[in-house]
């Protein structure tokens, strides 16, 4: 077969241009058996069945859907100067909006405001660990390959002193690549046969995940809710702080705080309740503190595990998405108490060391070691400055709406700010927002029918941004 086609390229090379053209049309057009017995099949005749959960989840995910929103009005709409109180990168807009082909073309400048993705550079002393990663892995002393799935000792050493002052032992420390990729592998650990309990309104993936591991039901078209799911309300009647023991139980309750989308914030005595009722009737906690840094008033709980016996009824999830501007660099960890036990005595720790190591390959040696460098005190002190600078944002976006005689919550402990549309569907007021002065806010009924009046406010943006935001704001919802 080689010969074949060696004779046939010197017969290219060295013929007349009348004879390669008659010979490349003889090789074209003559099929050989082998192209005729390899002819692909129709994917119609795939016999594989599809994952019926995945049929129950209702539309897309909420913040692509707003990206697919906000490139709509912009092919629509091409000379607008958009804010989003979300952010999309420009490379995206380029990508995916044909009436858009060069960056002078795009509406400039174009100010990016919000979903929850941070919009600082990272700083220097955190840079130079992630910079120090990667220098090492180039010479023969310093490289890596495969690490401990758990992460590195180092690391999970420093969690466990600087971030929980030595509440939880290092071996219950398991860095991973995020909180959101860790809530969806405890879902796997949970299995099907659980019944989740999430606040109403809360970050979608508590309940598509458990959705998608077949924990639930059909949706009910008129509450919007799945059947299996123990939909806990949080309004501002309660503080945004549910009320466990006037729903029904569940075995697993996803409790955020500071929280996403509301930006309230539990209170001690909340937590202590909320464990006392856990041990009580048997239900784990995983307790979502990815917005822990934003915390500064006194005695309000970074941890769950500032509550006695947390230990014993809950897991912890957190990221550096948030404390280092790591939303695009991706590390987090996840808190698994030695003395936490499933109903036959089997340790928790058990069975998520088996789902880590089975389902993960260990978070990037790089990206560790920027985590290591953000816990050094120079580190430490760089979260500290920009976390300064959200709560900032979060305080000019509370005040422009207090101001503007609406009902706001959150902002406070906080970087994200919830406003009351009275009345309202949020998705609405999203839309006329849009059109009117050009700023991408966040529905809330994208959290779950409980936010269906809300706005949620995004404080990570560039202060120019967010100042230019509260102007539009006022423009629109002046007296």
């Amino acid at each position: 077969m080689i010969a074949h086609i060696a004779i046939i390229l010197v017969a290219l090379v060295s013929s007349s241009e009348s004879f390669q053209k008659l010979l490349l049309t003889r090789l074209v057009l003559r099929p050989s058996s082998a192209s005729v017995a390899c002819a692909p099949l129709s994917m119609s005749t795939t016999k594989v069945e599809r994952n019926q959960n995945f049929a129950k989840l209702q539309a897309g995910y909420l913040f692509p859907e707003i990206a697919r929103r906000r490139r709509a009005y912009l092919e629509q709409n091409p000379s607008a100067k958009i804010i989003s109180l979300g952010k999309y990168s420009c490379i995206d807009v380029m990508r995916c909006d044909t009436t858009i082909t060069t960056v002078h073309a795009m509406p400039s400048p174009l100010l990016f405001v919000g979903i929850g993705d941070t919009t600082m550079p990272i700083p220097p002393h955190i840079l130079s660990g992630l910079a120090h990663g990667v220098s090492k892995l180039g010479t023969k002393e310093g490289y890596s390959g495969y690490g401990a799935e758990q992460g590195v000792t180092e690391l999970r050493e420093k969690i466990a002193a600087k971030l929980y002052n030595n509440l939880v032992q290092p071996d219950e420390v398991f860095v991973s690549d995020g909180a959101k990729c860790d809530i969806s592998r405890l879902q796997l650990m949970f299995g099907s046969n659980v019944v989740s309990g999430v606040q109403d309104p809360s970050y979608p993936v508590y309940v598509d995940t458990s959705v998608m591991m077949g924990q639930t039901g059909s949706i009910d078209p008129a509450l919007k809710q799945f059947s299996n799911i123990v939909y806990l309300p949080c309004n501002p009647g309660n503080n945004f702080f549910p009320d466990v023991r006037q729903s029904p139980r569940a075995d697993v309750y996803y409790i955020c705080s500071p929280n996403n989308p509301t930006g309230a914030v539990a209170t001690r005595k909340q937590l202590e309740e909320l464990v006392q009722f856990c041990k009580e009737v048997g239900s784990f906690i995983v307790f979502d503190a990815a917005y822990a840094p934003f915390i500064r008033t006194p005695d309000v709980p970074k941890s769950i595990y500032e509550i006695e016996g947390a230990k014993d009824v809950a897991i912890e999830v957190n990221s550096f998405s948030k404390y280092a501007g790591f939303t695009g660099v991706r590390l987090g960890w996840t808190i698994v108490p030695s003395g936490l036990k499933f109903s036959d005595g089997t340790p928790v720790r058990n069975d998520w060391n088996r789902v880590m190591t089975t389902a993960f390959n260990g978070a990037s040696n790089i990206v560790q070691s920027g985590g290591l460098a953000c816990l050094d005190d120079e580190g430490l002190q760089e979260i500290e400055t920009l976390i300064d600078y959200y709560l900032q944002n979060a305080k000019l976006l509370k005040e422009t709406f207090e101001g503007l005689g609406f009902d706001v919550y959150g902002g406070v402990d906080a970087p994200y700010v919830f406003v009351h549309m009275k009345g309202r569907n949020s998705w609405d007021c999203f839309s006329e927002i849009l059109e009117t002065i050009q700023v991408v806010t966040i529905p809330g009924a994208g959290f779950g029918p409980g936010g269906t009046e809300f706005l949620r406010m995004s404080a990570f943006a560039p202060r120019e941004s967010c100042l230019e935001a509260c102007e539009r704001f006022k423009q629109m919802y002046k007296k």
